[in-house]
């Protein structure tokens, strides 16, 4: 097989254990192969956790959940320096935390104060932590999955908008269909049954590392053109400048995207066209992920918010109103 197809290969297996929640994967997989971390936000029970372990049990990778609380330290995350006794006295060794995987799973994470959620952000971003003054660099295929729970406001701690923008991209999760929800008791009852009875489980292959690298590789080869970035930029400058496309988008908006949300664009839209067996960037692959590298960067104005208004319904407006260029 192509790498293409090891990465389809890959999407099935993941699929077939997350019922109703095909653009979930398909962004798991984009932040994967982007290079990128992801903010999941769904209410309980909607396969949050079951869609990241199912993604990192289908590879060939070390995977760390860490479960927020109010109690945690960074430390907890990050590992620390401990000093254990030699026979020539006794020397300080740094202990690594779970945060040195392959797929970090941060469950709840907006259930930990703001220390403990910037712990994540220098490994998010660089690429290491430093703890005693020495720098710890993360392996080469790492990638935070953060959850969050939309509703659950007493003992929270909102992510602040600098760390949110960290995030490639934020990907919602809703209730499956009436029909998806039959599949998914069905699913449940079927692994039930296997794990009470003495059948071995199917094997199935994992996907080597090499894959996803030889992935990015291809994705950077991935044609941009000219009138496609620009597209991309002004998609972004309408979120700064929203009275020059509609009065009511002026009163929506009150703080635009970042210019990381045009770098997000770029890196999600060659990915996305990479998957679909493209070559080239089309406008249909800005709009196909557009909401979620935006909607956490979007800050609505109290007006939005009374008018019953999320990002996903302005980012809507703002892909009518923006025409290629």
């Amino acid at each position: 097989m192509n790498t293409l197809e090891e990465v389809m290969a890959l999407k099935a297996r993941v699929a077939a254990s997350i019922i109703g929640q095909e653009a979930v994967v398909d962004r798991l997989l984009i932040g994967l192969l982007a290079n990128g971390n992801l903010l999941i936000e769904g209410l309980p029970g909607l396969a949050k956790t079951r869609a990241i372990k199912a993604l990192a049990g289908n590879l060939v990778s070390r995977f760390s959940r860490v479960q927020f609380t109010p109690d945690l330290l960074p430390s907890d995350i990050t590992g620390s320096e401990v000093f254990h006794q030699t026979p020539s006295g006794g020397e300080f060794h740094f202990d690594p935390g779970p945060i040195f995987a392959n797929i970090v799973l941060a469950d709840e994470i907006n259930r930990a104060p703001a220390k403990v959620q910037s712990a994540l952000l220098e490994a998010m971003e660089e690429r290491q932590i430093t703890v005693a003054g020495k720098s710890h660099k993360m392996e080469p295929l790492f990638m935070v999955l953060a959850t969050q729970n939309p509703v659950e406001q007493e003992g929270t701690y909102p992510l602040p908008e600098a760390q949110l923008d960290r995030f490639l991209m934020k990907v919602t999760i809703d209730y499956p269909s009436v029909e998806d929800e039959v599949s998914v008791i069905e699913l449940v009852r079927a692994e039930e049954q296997a794990a009470h009875t003495d059948k071995p489980s199917g094997e199935h292959s994992l996907t080597e590392q090499s894959v996803i690298f030889q992935a990015r590789t291809e994705i950077a080869q991935i044609g941009v053109d000219p009138a496609m970035a620009r597209y991309m930029a002004d998609l972004v400058y309408a979120t700064r400048t929203p009275a020059n496309y509609s009065s009511d988008l002026a009163q929506w908006i009150e703080i635009g995207v970042s210019p990381r949300a045009s770098i997000a664009l770029d890196k999600c839209s060659r990915t996305y066209a990479w998957l679909n067996g493209r070559d080239q960037v089309l406008p249909e692959d800005i709009r196909a992920i557009a909401k979620d590298v935006m909607r956490h960067r979007l800050a609505l104005s109290y007006q939005a918010q009374g008018a019953g208004l999320d990002a996903d319904g302005v980012i809507e407006k703002i892909i009518q109103l923006v025409a290629l260029p």
